[in-house]
């Protein structure tokens, strides 16, 4: 049963077909050939209550805000504060980077979206300032990862749809690992930079200071109306979506000047494509869960490969390497609904909390979202920066190390993820 679930999945896109296509053409052969008193009628069923989750409604409005935020000027004066207070130290171009993927994950929770807002700015700033074009390109993408760990965050909401599990703490989880690993990538480009003798731009004065705190002020609106809103049960995760909606239109619309409303039938025409896209894949995702959960595959295989009872850190650890490899070739989102229902009721049974596994799980697809071959970030830098793909992976692997070092820690140091959650929500 297994190995026709996988021969079916590896032919179809082998071929070429959608990855959506090879999610529900396997389970209904799965269905058809081993468990044929099931109505393959309900697998439409299935297919409809994917989508119905009301958390779902999160994701086109974030999108929706980040790509509002692409267009307009959020990111270019994001940067700008960014670089007015670090961009003088030591690889400060580097580290403004960093900090700047970070803070503009806690706005759109997506890393291609931030790969083009504070990718295309700044990449010219470091060439400019000596720094080589593929340690610049390796740097955006994987520092746009940060995006997936700090909130909000995509990655998390479709784990939250496939477990049923708090979306607020897993947000409030992801903040101490994502800021952890933005503390390593600073390190790590500051030894770079004195290796490299890049040179350092002049210290901004605190006139200028002040200058690009006033323009950058109503960004920082965004992290307090998400964050702030959340968690002083002001509003749930979905209506902070929303509203951040809302506040992106007035800032860009009204405040900055940066779009007409001409522009937002075209950005929301953008949205609208990239939801699409994965709607179907959250839907097909949901239809193949159900399928193989009820053909008990979960359980064949974690019984054969980890036995009846693993431990704590054998289930870590195969939850790692399992969606490290399977992220390095299809999307996180397919990942996390494939792989999820299989790992998730073994994590229980050993005791794993399950805000613990999904920023585990959050933090391989991160790492897969820049690790060749099919990593999204690779591809989007491709597309924006128009250079070849060796050139954009090239000096990518201590990057990545530095992920799996965060991914290493967390494993053996839960409470870096689960400290500021037992604060706060407990």
């Amino acid at each position: 049963m297994v190995l026709t679930l996988v021969a079916t999945m590896l032919f179809f896109l082998i071929l070429g077909f959608p990855m959506f296509m090879s999610m529900l053409v396997a389970p209904l052969i799965v269905m058809l050939l081993y468990i044929p008193q099931l109505d393959p009628a309900l697998l439409t069923q299935q297919l409809i209550a994917g989508v119905q989750p009301f958390v779902l409604l999160a994701v086109p409005m974030f999108i929706f805000a980040a790509d509002l935020m692409c267009v307009g000027q959020t990111a270019n004066r994001l940067l700008d504060f960014v670089e007015a207070f670090v961009g003088h130290i030591r690889g400060g171009l580097a580290i403004t980077t960093s900090a700047a993927c970070a803070f503009f994950g806690s706005i759109s929770g997506s890393c291609q979206a931030t790969v083009v807002a504070i990718g295309k700015p700044m990449r010219q700033r470091m060439l400019q300032a000596g720094y080589h074009d593929s340690n610049v390109m390796a740097l955006i993408i994987n520092a746009a990862e940060l995006a997936l760990l700090i909130p909000p965050s995509i990655a998390m909401l479709m784990y939250a749809v496939v477990t049923g599990s708090s979306v607020s703490e897993l947000f409030i989880a992801g903040i101490g690992p994502g800021l952890l690993i933005l503390l390593f990538l600073a390190v790590y480009n500051w030894f770079m930079a004195k290796r490299e003798n890049i040179p350092v731009i002049p210290k901004a004065s605190w006139r200028e200071r002040f200058r690009v705190t006033k323009r950058a002020l109503y960004t920082f609106g965004f992290p307090l109306i998400i964050l702030g809103g959340i968690y002083t049960g002001f509003f749930s995760p979905t209506e902070a979506a929303a509203v951040s909606v809302l506040y992106a239109l007035i800032l860009e619309l009204f405040i900055y000047k940066s779009i007409t409303v001409k522009d937002i039938p075209r950005i929301a025409l953008s949205t609208g494509l990239v939801t699409s896209a994965v709607f179907i894949l959250v839907a097909g995702g949901n239809a193949f869960s159900w399928v193989i959960t009820f053909a008990r595959i979960p359980q064949l295989l974690t019984d054969n490969l980890l036995g009846s009872n693993p431990s704590a850190l054998t289930v870590l650890f195969a939850v790692t390497i399992s969606y490290f490899i399977a992220c390095m070739f299809v999307d996180s989102i397919v990942a996390i609904l494939v792989l999820t229902p299989i790992f998730f009721p073994l994590a229980m049974q050993a005791g794993i909390d399950p805000i613990h596994l999904g920023i585990i799980i959050t933090l391989q697809a991160a790492i897969g979202a820049s690790t060749p071959p099919f990593g999204c970030d690779i591809f989007t830098a491709v597309a924006v920066f128009e250079r070849p793909y060796f050139e954009v992976i090239r000096k990518a692997p201590p990057y990545i190390a530095i992920f799996v070092l965060g991914n290493i820690l967390l494993i053996f140091f839960p409470q870096i993820a689960l400290f500021l959650r037992d604060v706060v929500m407990r």
